[in-house]
């Protein structure tokens, strides 16, 4: 973590995450794209998420999530900064030429060698399938379908542990708490995925919410009456209402909005916490 100096109001308390890890050499072009835009438009045009617009121009980097090169040892060649992702990337180099952007593991350096298959040795960063890790070990990038590639445990210092293996599933302990099931044929990344000081950083100023595609957020107590169930009163007045609402007097806070026949349900042993 990286600590500005208060040459500013805005510098004063500003911090971003350490960047001396990253490689200062260029992107591979081939795995870059632009994507568009739309500022939190739907496909009409109309704004269906307030708060966006503007923001930097930024390039997506392809990642490779299934990282289906079973067997073949791959190097890393660079780490990365991904605009579009709170994790750092790292660019892998195979025996055969091929290069590929992945999720930089937290600790890997460039240098060292990975590995994806049912033989993998249990060592950081490679790939394997969930039933060969040991019981109390984390990992991340972890596929729900065969095949699919990784879609939970993608975000900056997130580590899931393994809690059991019975009857064909793994039972994983997610960073908010809850444990679950998933088939222990599905592949894993071992270890913690990198830049877990992430949630420390202070933005510091409102400019820099911009560059980020943040737009400002006003609170409903300060509009007027016909803007918001909480405008309107003379100074500062109580909320007014029984329960906490949307703009559009919706109920929120504390609604489940989770769908009652969702399928993975059967899946979810034990529900996260609620935070009081």
């Amino acid at each position: 973590m990286k600590q500005y100096k208060p040459t500013s109001a805005g510098r004063r308390s500003m911090s971003v995450s350490d960047y001396r890890v990253l490689s200062k050499i260029p992107r591979i072009k081939r795995l870059t794209s632009r994507l568009k835009k739309n500022a939190g438009r739907n496909n009409q045009g109309r704004i269906s998420m307030r708060h966006q617009g503007g923001g930097n121009t930024i390039l997506y980097r392809t990642i490779d999530f299934k990282q289906m090169k079973r067997g073949v040892l791959g190097t890393i060649e660079a780490i990365e900064y991904d605009p579009y992702r709170t994790a750092f990337i790292a660019r892998v180099c195979y025996k055969d030429g091929d290069r590929h952007y992945i999720l930089a593991p937290h600790m890997l350096k460039v240098g060292a060698t990975i590995v994806t298959g049912p033989e993998a040795p249990l060592e950081t960063g490679n790939r394997t399938v969930l039933k060969r890790i040991p019981i109390g070990n984390f990992v991340h990038n972890v596929e729900l379908f065969p095949g699919k590639g990784g879609q939970i445990g993608r975000s900056a210092g997130v580590s899931i542990q393994i809690l059991a293996h019975e009857e064909g599933y793994t039972h994983l302990k997610m960073p908010s708490g809850e444990v679950r099931k998933v088939l222990w044929d599905n592949y894993a990344s071992i270890g913690q995925v990198s830049n877990p000081e992430y949630n420390l950083v202070s933005i510091g100023k409102a400019g820099r919410s911009r560059w980020l595609n943040k737009r400002p957020t006003v609170r409903g107590s300060a509009m007027n009456p016909r803007d918001h169930p909480y405008g309107g009163g003379e100074g500062r007045q109580p909320r007014g209402t029984k329960r906490p609402k949307t703009k559009w007097g919706k109920t929120t806070g504390g609604k489940k909005t989770r769908r009652k026949k969702k399928w993975s349900n059967a899946m979810i042993i034990k529900r996260r916490q609620r935070k009081r």
